[in-house]
């Protein structure tokens, strides 16, 4: 086993990453050194026995023309190369764009993960597996996460933020946050000198390059090409020491979250599911703020769309509705999602604005 294998075994091992040997693996590939080098790894180690079923999943968002088929024919020949099973759907995610008045990215990511989470559901029924139990590999790198961490640290970011990504979030896996993208890239050109068959594109190349990562007016390929080598100037351990650094925030994150979880089972009432809403124990005006936000946007999470991020003036109204160690009586907002916050001395009410008005007008 290579030693770039050893180490992303390591992860799955060590974070849990999966179920058991028979639990299905889904790899999201879109062809570029990341995700190339992470289908070799887990075919790597399925061979090794330590990996259970693998299929492949290529989305194709019809954004780059020619370029974008290109790109689905290597992870096809990849697929092959590795007698893989790929599915591969197509989204004009440029169109829903545009008829939902959306964000590209944010439409292309809802469309990726819906089709991921259909495959995997379909690789467990033909496996007889419990969809739980099957997992969808990522090929995050350290270097997204650190990326995240730098973008975080200029637009701000909420309670744990800074651990930046989850080595495991519900079936969502990635196995390669504890490597380099360098290390990945040297590992799939390593493969000729080990003798090990590789594909190459149209013009001879190990992986396919999207050219829109070079263009630094978005947001993370900024990150990506005029800060990040900039401390990597002043730190050329920069990778190491930061996921080292992440990760004992991490640690410290998962700690805190679990005490907000066991203070949401105690003083956090869920109303009857046709009100829709919640309650918080007046008991919770005794917690120190920074475990209170916990709470609060763990409630909030439970209440807002799952693409929605609660927002730092949301949480702040809710807070605002705990006053010198009890609720606030009288207190009203109006927060994201058209929830009306409300305060008297049972605690503090979270709730759709029409099911609060609807209730002024009953009392």
């Amino acid at each position: 086993m290579s030693p770039l294998a050893e180490k992303m075994l390591l992860t799955i091992n060590e974070r849990d990453l999966i179920c058991n040997l028979d639990a299905p693996v889904l790899l999201m590939v879109s062809g570029g050194s990341d995700s190339t080098a992470l289908a070799y790894l887990a075919a790597e180690l399925h061979e090794a026995g330590e990996l259970g079923p693998l299929s492949m999943l290529h989305v194709n968002h019809k954004l780059r023309g020619v370029d974008a088929d290109e790109d689905a024919e290597f992870v096809a020949s990849l697929a092959g190369l590795l007698s893989m099973p790929l599915t591969t759907v197509e989204v004009d995610v440029a169109s829903l764009a545009e008829a939902e008045h959306a964000n590209v990215e944010a439409v292309a990511r809802r469309e990726r993960y819906a089709a991921a989470n259909e495959a995997l559901a379909d690789m467990c029924r033909r496996g007889e597996v419990p969809i739980s139990q099957g997992r969808i590999f990522v090929a995050h790198t350290a270097d997204d996460r650190i990326e995240n961490f730098y973008m975080r640290s200029i637009v701000g970011t909420g309670p744990g933020g800074f651990r930046s990504m989850l080595y495991l979030n519900g079936q969502v896996a990635r196995p390669l946050l504890d490597v380099g993208r360098d290390e990945l890239r040297q590992d799939i050109i390593g493969r000729i000198e080990r003798d090990l068959p590789v594909v190459r594109d149209g013009h001879e190349m190990l992986w396919r390059e999207d050219a829109t990562n070079q263009h630094t007016d978005r947001f993370r390929a900024f990150v990506r090409h005029e800060i990040i080598p900039l401390a990597k100037e002043r730190n050329p351990q920069l990778v190491s020491t930061l996921t080292r650094t992440m990760n004992l925030i991490g640690d410290e994150d998962d700690m805190l979250e679990a005490s907000a979880e066991e203070l949401v089972a105690r003083h956090v009432v869920r109303l009857d599911p046709a009100e829709e809403g919640c309650v918080l124990s007046p008991m919770l005006a005794a917690e120190r703020v920074p475990m209170l936000r916990r709470v609060v946007v763990r409630v909030l999470e439970s209440l807002l769309d799952p693409d929605d991020r609660v927002e730092t003036t949301s949480v702040e109204a809710v807070l605002a509705a705990f006053d010198g160690g009890k609720p606030r009586s009288g207190y009203v907002a109006n927060i994201q999602g058209n929830l009306a916050v409300s305060a008297n001395r049972n605690g503090v009410r979270i709730e759709p604005m029409a099911a609060f008005r609807t209730r002024r007008k009953r009392s």
